[in-house]
């Protein structure tokens, strides 16, 4: 499997304005080509092939007077972006006649200069390299200082010069990662996401939500009220924007590294985990908006998934309209409703659950049924007892 490696670069002054350089000819090839595709569409004119149009937005580029800067950085980078566009353009087509799966995917936009995120790549054609000092050659760039965190696992394939809106850079490898099993614990756990609590585990565990993006919410509405005063366009503005972006950055790094810690300590200690598949797009245009993003559940729950599948662990999702939170865990009576606000409850069997334990507990429980279930699909609640209120079937008329 393939991963991603991120560390922190360095660049001295002249290597940030070598790497502006190719950050703004990548911004200027996807923007040619994706005009020249919209053109050809509008204009009703033959599709543009991918060799056509590496010919037109560099090969031939290059030799006009408007563009003879391409050639200042290196083709790979140039080629790069042109590959996305194409993968963008590709992708579109395909959501479009149904071929891809998840919401509709709208055209390419068009690169800004003043996009907060700006990216290059290099793959192995550009003959970047680890030189024995630690730092990072690229071409047309030179040797980067880099802030190595840990070893890489394997040579990589392709590098990704990334500059933040914090004004920040780094370095993402893409690495072929080998699977290396741990030993087998023999242990499962059904999780439980929430907001009062970030993840409450089936064996009774519950984990704190630590709420950074709400711990930091009096420094972030200090440093927007600054940023608001500032005359737009001045250079105290630009300082103001980056000094709101590296708190958000700050937040945002937070929540990642408390999610890996999280993460490798579940995959650690759990042969199989089961998660329940959220609705977060939805619960994320309610009011708690803000909540919902603040815990990152997809974030988690994307790192629970590839981590299990890196050290020989067992991954599973239960169905969002798996009914966990009103099923009851003894004797398996469904609830009528089950609003936010009720946290802990009573079964008619007597049977007092804690809401989020008894989730837990339903998830894993339907995770076990699902796996040795042999179709795959839903498997049906057990067989209960009537209770004396519940509303019985009324014979038909013919009887």
């Amino acid at each position: 499997m393939r991963l991603r490696y991120s560390y922190r670069l360095d660049p001295t002054p002249a290597q940030r304005i070598a790497l502006a350089k190719a950050f703004g000819c990548a911004r200027v090839v996807f923007n040619d080509a994706v005009a020249l595709r919209k053109h050809a569409h509008t204009h009703a004119l033959p599709f543009i092939t991918d060799a056509e149009l590496s010919r037109s937005v560099i090969t031939e580029a290059k030799k006009r007077p408007d563009r003879a800067w391409l050639a200042e950085v290196s083709a790979v980078v140039l080629q790069q972006a042109l590959a996305d566009a194409t993968t963008a353009f590709r992708n579109f087509f395909s959501s479009v006649t149904g071929k891809r799966r998840g919401p509709k995917l709208g055209p390419p936009r068009l690169r800004s200069r003043k996009d907060n995120r700006q990216t290059i790549r290099f793959t192995r054609n550009a003959r970047f390299k680890v030189v024995p000092g630690g730092k990072l050659t690229l071409p047309k760039i030179g040797d980067v200082a880099v802030r190595w965190s840990r070893e890489l696992p394997a040579t990589p394939s392709s590098v990704t010069v990334i500059k933040d809106a914090a004004g920040r850079y780094f370095a993402s490898f893409v690495v072929e990662a080998t699977e290396n099993p741990l030993p087998d614990t023999g242990t499962e756990a059904g999780i439980d996401l929430g907001l009062g609590h970030f993840a409450v585990l089936s064996d009774g565990t519950k984990v704190s939500s630590p709420r950074f993006l709400r711990r930091a919410e009096k420094k972030l509405r200090k440093l927007q009220r600054g940023l608001s005063r500032k005359e737009k366009g001045s250079k105290n503005r630009t300082k103001a924007r980056i000094r709101v972006a590296a708190q958000h950055a700050k937040v945002a790094d937070a929540r990642r590294e408390f999610h890996h810690q999280l993460s490798t300590k579940i995959i650690r200690e759990n042969q199989t985990v089961y998660v329940e598949d959220l609705a977060v797009k939805g619960l994320a245009r309610t009011r708690l908006a803000k909540s919902v993003h603040d815990a990152g559940w997809s974030s988690f729950v994307r790192m629970l998934e590839y981590k299990a599948k890196l050290y020989g662990r067992t991954f599973h999702r239960i169905s969002r309209w798996f009914p966990s939170s009103k099923l009851c865990s003894a004797c398996g009576t469904i609830q009528q409703s089950m609003p936010l606000n009720v946290r802990q409850w009573t079964c008619a069997c007597g049977t007092t659950h804690d809401r989020d334990l008894n989730a837990a507990i339903n998830i894993l429980a339907a995770g076990r049924a699902e796996r040795l279930n042999a179709c795959g699909g839903p498997v049906r609640p057990p067989l209960v007892v009537a209770q004396p209120d519940e509303a019985g079937s009324h014979g038909s008329a013919a009887a």
